[in-house]
């Protein structure tokens, strides 16, 4: 399968990848970043999987969400007859649950089923037996249970289960496959009829608080959806992604796990739930934020666990092939440990955000906010490894260091405008001291544009932050001037580049990548300020028509070959849209760029 013949179905604990083959090829069990116990996704049939679909049909002719759901369903057609497979997981009881429901629509189909279950990313292989009329699968800390209407066939050789059955019209066959620690009682049995009338019933209630009403409303359902589906319910917390190691480029080394929240989604998520009129949700991720980062503020790292823990060890399961061969795999990363100035900025931004939308105020912000703008007041000339997370040398990103300008800015505002008590005069000396920096060393008045680090002459499509931030005015040339320059040097056929990867000399790595998506949302929100709205709406269509066709979008995309890259479904990505397609629609509650109060 290709990474956009994926679709996702999920708990808010964790998600299950399942293929237009009616294969689930990747799920972590009990959450995100927990063990695969299907990770044919990064090898074959042999790390895990289960199938489910008509004998001799390797693809479906067609499949879809069930309405504002994570419901999803999975038809083939053929002149036999045809059958729907409905894919689901109900919201988290006493243990995770994942259903498959057969339905007959026309005629007769031969089905058949394998579930392969292999723990700890496709390295354990568990025991098969029979135990109170369901299947019981076993090993170390993990234990699952299958239960379904039709006999069937365990190979304890193969360590695989096996079924043939026919479906006619009008037939429903249920499939539910639980998991649990293996110390503690098996789980009670769950009906699958009364928990998909709940899960459709949970999802379109959830969807029905949306207000977002303009011409985009498919697109930013699907992605707020995505987003929900993506969020760890426990904590609030936001995982990037629910994969891992999903390459950048085909074959490539670029392949690192993202089952993390990281900070610099902070205002961007932020936003995206306020915009939809989720102000729970966005209160719950501020709160995980403000969790998470609590502690000495020179050990503050980019991403955490779902739960806000800090140890996230890097190591590769050299078992696995790799998606595509594509290697090596990677579990962890140790991008964690590494210092990037612009999360104070994130966080920063975050929190003022917050205030300005009115959400439920949150007494030990500010304090903590003190503590980290006395740690980069000291801190922020140093250099770092930047918002990309680059593997070779630190350097003086200037994005970052219009970050820290926004973290002065924004503790200006929040004396200025919400009456908190701090040294503001003390923030605007360092606002103008990092400003006119940044115009001195990162900005290349020969071709009228700001570069990706002082002393480069590359770019880095960060710098269409510029205008969003309020680093400059919209009509200083310097703007424009980024963005025409962002748009000549990293796009291809539209898309835009992080950065002119593949030599090693900025990220320390060989090999290049796709166009990163986010930033090509970025463009059109850029050029939506500028006023060039019509060439914005331009952009956004297009990306929208990457989506798949059940409206799902990667890290990255192929422009070359037209696929999509990295890891999937991207949360990054689905922010994106929503707050594009707010930013075109001119909402009241988007946030403006403010214009630098003086300086060079």
């Amino acid at each position: 399968m290709r990474i956009e013949d994926y679709a996702l179905v999920g708990d808010m604990h964790t998600a299950a990848l399942v293929g237009r083959d009616g294969s689930v090829d990747w799920l972590c069990l009990p959450r995100f970043d927990s063990g695969a116990c299907f990770a044919a996704l990064l090898d074959g049939p042999r790390a895990g999987r289960w199938l489910l679909a008509p004998a001799g049909r390797e693809t479906c002719t067609g499949r879809r969400y069930r309405g504002d759901t994570l419901v999803l369903e999975t038809t083939w057609d053929s002149p036999d007859g045809c059958v729907r497979v409905v894919d689901f997981m109900p919201a988290r009881g006493e243990a995770p649950d994942l259903v498959r429901v057969v339905e007959g629509v026309r005629g007769r189909v031969e089905m058949r089923t394998e579930l392969t279950l292999r723990f700890d990313y496709g390295r354990v292989v568990p025991w098969l037996r029979h135990e109170g009329g369901r299947l019981a699968v076993v090993a170390g800390p993990d234990a699952a249970w299958l239960q379904c209407p039709i006999p069937l066939c365990p190979d304890k050789k193969a360590h695989r289960t096996t079924a043939a059955f026919t479906v006619s019209a009008g037939d429903r066959v249920p499939f539910v496959l639980t998991w649990r620690e293996s110390w503690l009682p098996r789980p009670d049995r769950t009906d699958a009829e009364e928990s998909l009338t709940a899960t459709e019933r949970m999802w379109t209630h959830w969807l029905s608080d949306c207000r977002y009403d303009g011409e985009y409303g498919e697109a930013v359902r699907r992605s707020l959806l995505t987003l929900k589906a993506l969020t760890y319910a426990p904590t609030g917390g936001l995982v990037a992604a629910p994969t891992t190691s999903l390459p950048e480029r085909p074959g490539g080394t670029r392949n690192w796990d993202y089952r993390y929240s990281w900070l610099r989604d902070a205002t961007f998520t932020l936003q995206a739930l306020m915009h939809a009129g989720y102000d729970d949700e966005a209160t719950a991720w501020r709160d995980w934020l403000l969790r998470a980062v609590a502690g000495e503020p020179a050990d503050l790292q980019t991403m955490y666990t779902l739960d806000g823990g800090r140890r996230i060890p890097e190591w590769n399961p050299d078992w696995l092939a790799g998606y595509e061969g594509a290697q090596p795999v990677r579990i962890g990363n140790a991008a964690s440990a590494q210092f990037q100035l612009d999360v104070y900025g994130e966080i920063m931004d975050c929190l003022e955000l917050a205030r300005d939308a009115g959400l439920r105020p949150n007494d030990d912000a500010w304090d903590l906010q003190l503590v980290l703008m006395d740690y980069l007041e000291g801190a922020w000339r140093k250099p770092d490894n930047g918002l990309w997370e680059t593997r070779g040398p630190r350097r003086d990103f200037v994005h970052s260091k219009v970050l820290a300008w926004v973290a002065a800015d924004r503790m200006i505002s929040a004396v200025e405008n919400h009456g908190r008590e701090g040294p503001a005069d003390r923030w605007r000396a360092l606002r103008e001291e990092i400003h006119r920096d940044v115009c001195a060393r990162g900005y290349d008045p020969g071709r009228n544009t700001f570069t990706q680090y002082y002393g480069s002459t590359g770019l880095d499509a960060a710098l269409l932050l510029i205008p969003r931030l309020g680093f400059l005015p919209l009509d200083d040339p310097r703007v424009a001037g980024t963005v025409d320059a962002v748009r000549r040097e990293l796009c291809e056929d539209g898309f835009v580049h992080r950065y002119r990867s593949g030599t090693g000399d900025v990220d320390g790595l060989i090999g290049g990548e796709g166009a990163f998506l986010a930033c090509s949302f970025w463009l059109a929100d850029a050029l939506a300020l500028l006023g060039r709205r019509e060439e914005a709406r331009e952009l956004f269509d297009r990306l929208l028509a990457v989506r798949n066709d059940v409206g799902l979008l990667a890290e990255e995309y192929d422009a070359v070959h037209h696929r999509q890259l990295g890891n999937f479904p991207q949360a990054y990505s689905h922010v994106s849209i929503v707050n594009t397609a707010v930013a075109l629609a001119g909402d009241s509650r988007t946030r403006r760029a403010r214009g630098h109060p003086g300086g060079s």
